[in-house]
């Protein structure tokens, strides 16, 4: 019965994950958007004591829950370790901890993290929610956006308009190919080891790891009835039960429950460790028992620290006109400054504290952001204005982030955000170079920040160019995507590191 209640848990969650960022529309986020600010690590550096303090009562309550029920990396490894298990029953088999590999994997985030912006994308590498979030919005999105294209067109086709078209575009190749990657990397661990990747790699799996060693409610082995068989340990996909010493190894146990399942004795229940099961153990082996509790004191005391440290210095392109004539692609102007969406409050702020999940990325609706390819803010979000421009009413992705990069903002705070300047390049514009009225860019600033005035100031008449506002301006990009001439525009945005109010 417990098995079940996980399994129809875990399946709801990871469902409906999955389709916050498969929606394109972001309409799940208004009911659903919490799922994604519980995920630990964002809640970690959005400084959310609150989520921290549950998802540390639930651990110590009832074990590692949150791998096997709440974060979709996990659920996900246990779907393709099902596939698997239906070619091959009776895989698994008891295997010592690699102690070594999982601290060193738990330090290197650390200090991938404390390090800040220079390393900052190697923590998320390592970081489970963001790494499923990459691969759900590089590989499942388009597929789903393809699926929606023919909807929209069978159903067009029928005169229903129930279903439109979007885009599917790829937004940046090298966060397509890590996400890639690391869909195929633990699409093999988890055929050939279960959840080999949240025992070995995962930095929240080992943290979690060390709190469920006291947690009240655990699977425990009644000696009584146990006749040796193995079954347990060989359903066990974290590999942590050894049958032959009677023991289950806490810090990997995932709290999956297929072991109560698979024990035709009953010998395995779920229920509270009582200190008697301890008293079993051989008198000779007192000391070793004893050194073993030292060892888990110690290994939970570096764990609380090593979090306590890392939160308290995070404290510190339409190809066509109209389906006639084609246009030439824009290209991405050479910034001096990435452009960062409002609510980031600057680059640093933003760099310090986005995981790369991609979460803004899937529901931005003006196609704006796209993963960065720069080394150093490696798949965090930018913003670019080849194929639209930051609309002032849309609040989209600072109502979605979980991880406190882009903080919430209304859409009257988001007309007063400064987050650029545009700037005017004279040999780019068509009013100079073919020496033809335009005025587009003026035309389309939501702000009045652009003005069109006379090329020749002792000439009224002579032909108009545009004339920049900068403080006014607010760097939403209508200019710079609106703007006739190509490949560059002849008005682009400049980001600001700091973002202020205007």
């Amino acid at each position: 019965m417990l098995r079940i209640i996980r399994l129809t848990l875990a399946i709801i969650f990871f469902a409906i994950i999955t389709l916050l960022f498969l929606d394109f529309t972001g309409t799940l986020h208004a009911w659903f958007g919490w799922l994604a600010k519980i995920q630990f690590v964002p809640v970690v550096l959005a400084l959310n004591a609150g989520i921290v303090l549950l998802l540390v009562v639930l651990t110590l309550l009832c074990g590692r829950i949150y791998c096997s029920v709440i974060c979709p990396l996990g659920v996900f490894q246990d779907i393709v370790s099902r596939f698997a298990g239906k070619r091959k029953k009776n895989r698994f088999r008891y295997s010592p901890a690699r102690k070594w590999l999982r601290y060193g994997m738990l330090a290197l985030f650390a200090v991938a993290l404390i390090a800040g912006v220079r390393f900052h994308a190697v923590a998320s590498l390592l970081e489970p929610y963001s790494s499923y979030g990459r691969i759900a919005s590089n590989l499942f999105a388009p597929v789903y956006q393809w699926g929606n294209n023919l909807l929209a067109h069978l159903a067009e086709r029928a005169d229903s308009y129930a279903f439109y078209e979007t885009d599917v575009w790829l937004k940046s190749l090298s966060t397509f190919i890590i996400a890639a990657v690391t869909f195929i990397v633990l699409i093999v661990l988890a055929w050939r080891g279960g959840r080999t990747y949240c025992n070995t790699i995962c930095p929240v799996g080992t943290v979690l790891g060390f709190l469920s060693r006291y947690s009240l409610f655990k699977p425990v082995i009644d000696t009584s009835k146990c006749n040796g068989c193995g079954l347990c340990a060989r359903n066990c996909k974290a590999s942590c039960i050894d049958s032959k010493a009677h023991e289950i190894d806490y810090s990997r146990c995932v709290a999956c429950m297929d072991c109560l399942d698979k024990c035709k004795r009953g010998a395995i229940t779920y229920t509270r460790r009582r200190k008697a099961d301890t008293a079993k153990a051989p008198a000779g082996g007192a000391a070793v028992a004893s050194g073993r509790i030292d060892d888990t004191r110690r290994a939970f005391l570096s764990a609380t620290a090593v979090l306590a440290t890392t939160t308290a210095l995070k404290a510190q392109e339409k190809k066509v006109d109209g389906g006639l004539a084609v246009i030439e692609d824009k290209k991405i102007p050479a910034r001096a400054t990435a452009i960062v969406p409002p609510g980031a409050l600057s680059a640093r702020n933003f760099a310090l504290h986005c995981t790369a999940c991609q979460l803004c990325v899937s529901v931005c609706p003006n196609q704006v952001l796209r993963p960065s390819s720069d080394l150093m803010k490696l798949m965090q979000p930018e913003m670019s204005y080849e194929r639209g421009y930051c609309r002032p009413e849309c609040t989209k992705c600072s109502e979605v982030c979980p991880a406190g990069a882009i903080h919430p903002i209304t859409k009257a705070d988001k007309s007063a955000i400064q987050i650029g300047h545009a700037v005017w390049i004279k040999e780019n514009c068509i009013c100079i170079t073919d020496d033809m009225e335009c005025g587009n860019c003026a035309r389309h600033c939501p702000v009045s920040a652009i003005q069109m005035v006379a090329s020749n100031p002792d000439n009224p008449d002579s032909r108009k160019i545009p004339v920049v506002n900068t403080e006014r301006c607010i760097g939403c990009g209508a200019c710079e995507n609106l703007c006739p001439s190509r490949p560059f525009s002849a008005i682009y945005v400049e980001g600001h590191i700091m973002h202020r109010t205007v």
